[in-house]
């Protein structure tokens, strides 16, 4: 854990403490059998005895199927102890967990669950039937608890997790069992040393995603803070202020959308002690409010899929710079760097030195993806920034994902979606500005000769095959698409048309 100590002692101070043999089950077990781990809302607390005893009756049951080291599990769940539990075992027997979103679509699942080869599916009645080889806990007859945890180390593989980028199907980051020790620091710094007596953490972001699994739950039950687990349908604020008082939440991970729905419906929420929030800048009047509102500063992180929490602020540690993202994490090297890797002091590509705990092993089965997010020694981001008396200030994307409702959108996966509509020719997909939203996804569609379509049908199209959250918010039906000599979408023009029309 990080000690209580001035910032750029902290920086100074800190080495990555991995040892050789590590193992994620370990580390989030470690913590007597009494204590409370999770909360599910309406159901009860769960201390880590439970966490143990569901997560060995799951990787005992996971053998007894031929699952074994390095073979790759889905987990479809929301938040719940076996979503928790899941994880865990995966990891304990050493395979791979592959974390699947419940609101994906047949494509989107289907996409994943074929790239990563994933032998079986952990995954609840729901859902069963939408995978080939679903697994359920709770309909199962497991065998007594496993209680041995395989012999791994930092850099053996644990968890593959998909990001959209902006070009082709979906990457699969590959992380090791060091993946979760590297997000320890970043954690703990935008909730102001989280693990202070009386610490009560949850997160209305899914489990599925990066966020919700290692901004949260993981680091939580390491640092032996209670997660609630309270996955809501659809952001409620006042279901969310009613939510936090309930179970005396005390530290929050909001993503901006969420917060700004808060402010929007003039929501209070009091008994707060931290509230962090990534996925893109926030700016002065966000943060007033949260002073006034919620009773903190809200602190913004920064980081991706590929490696995670490496630049934050804190109010502990340092007045809020408004539109900066914070100071690197201690850990992490973060640079702004031109286009032959060297430091730059001017605008540049905001980039992570090799070395960093969070960082990926690689792309899966991607060896050009990979070496394509690397200049030299350092794993580009796609952003672009610059540094402000040691403050990282964020000045956009440098590629044409779109950051809509804190979630980063590749539009290359929508696009082919559209394309499989009968009616529809080509398309191409950029973010349009909203002020909820930071971007909605917006389509421009060519139909075929003498076909026909409208736009609802096409939106319905991409959010049942896909995922609700990847559905465009607007068509628009063109003629064509401006192109570059060589057939190349000219994203910048439709992104210029796009900022130029009506909400």
């Amino acid at each position: 854990m990080l000690t209580r100590a001035p910032y750029d002692a902290l920086r100074a101070g800190f080495r990555w403490a991995l040892p050789e043999r590590l193992n994620m089950a370990a580390q989030v077990l470690a913590h007597p059998d009494a204590k409370v781990a999770i909360v599910e809302d309406g159901r009860g607390a769960l201390t880590y005895g439970d966490l143990r005893r569901m997560a060995g009756r799951l990787a005992a049951a996971l053998l007894a199927r031929g699952v074994g080291r390095g073979d790759r599990v889905g987990v479809l769940r929301s938040q719940d102890g076996w979503c928790a539990a899941a994880h865990i075992a995966i990891w304990q027997i050493g395979a791979i967990s592959v974390p699947l979103f419940k609101l994906f679509g047949e494509d989107a699942l289907r996409v994943r669950l074929e790239d990563s080869g994933a032998a079986l599916v952990i995954t609840d009645a729901e859902s069963a039937g939408r995978v080939e080889t679903p697994f359920v806990p709770e309909a199962e007859t497991l065998p007594n608890p496993l209680t041995k945890i395989a012999d791994t180390g930092p850099e053996d593989p644990a968890l593959l997790i998909y990001t959209s980028g902006t070009t082709g199907k979906p990457k699969g980051a590959l992380h090791g069992h060091r993946v979760l020790t590297g997000h320890l620091p970043g954690v703990e710094m935008s909730h102001d040393f989280l693990g202070q007596p009386g610490d009560v953490l949850w997160t209305p972001a899914d489990w599925a995603w990066i966020g919700g699994l290692f901004d949260v739950l993981m680091p939580g039950l390491v640092l032996g803070v209670p997660v609630v687990a309270a996955r809501m349908a659809k952001f409620d604020p006042a279901e969310c202020a009613a939510l936090i008082a309930r179970h005396g939440v005390r530290n929050v991970f909001f993503p901006p959308t969420a917060l700004r729905m808060l402010k929007a419906a003039g929501t209070r929420i009091e008994g707060l002690r931290s509230v962090a929030s990534g996925g893109e800048p926030l700016g002065a009047e966000m943060l007033a409010w949260g002073r006034e509102a919620l009773g903190v500063t809200i602190n913004e992180f920064y980081g991706q899929t590929e490696c995670n929490m490496v630049a934050s602020s804190a109010a502990s540690l340092f007045p809020p710079r408004p539109g900066c993202i914070g100071k690197p994490v201690p850990g992490f090297e973060v640079g702004v760097i031109d286009e032959e890797g060297n430091e730059s002091a001017a605008e540049g590509d905001i980039a992570v030195r090799r070395g960093a705990a969070s960082m990926m092993l690689h792309y899966w089965n991607n060896p050009r993806a990979t070496a394509e997010k690397f200049r030299g020694d350092w794993m580009l981001t796609g952003d672009r920034g610059l540094w402000e008396e040691g403050y990282l200030r964020f000045v956009g994307r440098d590629d044409d994902v779109i950051t809509t409702g804190g979630y980063r959108v590749g539009p290359a996966e929508i696009e082919d979606c559209l394309v499989t509509h009968p009616a529809v020719a080509t398309a191409a997909v950029v973010g349009k500005p909203d002020p909820l939203r930071t971007e909605i996804v917006k389509a421009y569609v060519v139909l075929k000769p003498g076909a026909e379509a409208d736009a609802a049908t096409l939106i319905d199209w991409v959010g049942t095959r896909l995922s609700p959250h990847l559905k465009p918010r607007e068509v628009s039906f063109v003629d064509s698409l401006p192109m570059t000599v060589t057939g190349k979408i000219i994203r910048k023009e439709l992104k210029r048309r796009a900022a130029e029309e009506r909400p």
